[in-house]
């Protein structure tokens, strides 16, 4: 998904991919301009940590541009779009947002675009992914639930 962020003088866009079975978010992207560079940096560097199995989104020029499809091709990953005019169809996208803004954005005030980079980047590694749980992971935070989910697979194919 993606959602602007207002700075002293306009705004910048902050694009997210997120892996909604472990609650991770894979690839971000922050730019001055929203164009399509903005996610397909944040998809390229979701996939250079994880390849999925199916990418949802809703269905704006952003996620159906060229480049975009035929990265998702490239690695045979499955595209999911919502309906038009559905958002509740990409409710965790939306939910995860307006996360980042209560718990982030709303709380600073971003000196310029390299600041605003910089405390992003650090509530997404620092505090979403290694302190904030999730009701629906157990009351563990993204990174504890993958490493349990882990290990129990592991333990299933080890004899």
């Amino acid at each position: 998904d993606i959602t602007y962020i207002r700075l002293g003088h306009g705004f910048v866009y902050l694009a997210i991919v997120l892996d909604v079975f472990t609650r991770s978010i894979r690839g971000w992207n922050l730019s001055r301009l929203l164009d399509a560079d903005l996610t397909l940096t944040a998809l390229q560097r979701a996939l250079a940590v994880c390849l999925p199995e199916i990418h949802h989104s809703d269905q704006g020029v952003h996620y159906a541009n060229y480049a975009y499809i035929n990265l998702l091709k490239k690695y045979s990953v499955q595209i999911s779009m919502a309906a038009q005019g559905k958002p509740e169809e990409n409710g965790y996208a939306e939910r995860l947002m307006r996360t980042i803004k209560e718990e982030e954005v709303e709380l600073s005030e971003y000196r310029n675009f390299d600041d605003a980079r910089q405390q992003i980047g650090c509530f997404i590694e620092d505090v979403y992914m290694t302190k904030r749980i999730h009701s629906a992971l157990g009351y563990l935070t993204p990174v504890e639930f993958e490493v349990a989910w882990r290990q129990a697979q592991l333990e299933q194919t080890t004899p």
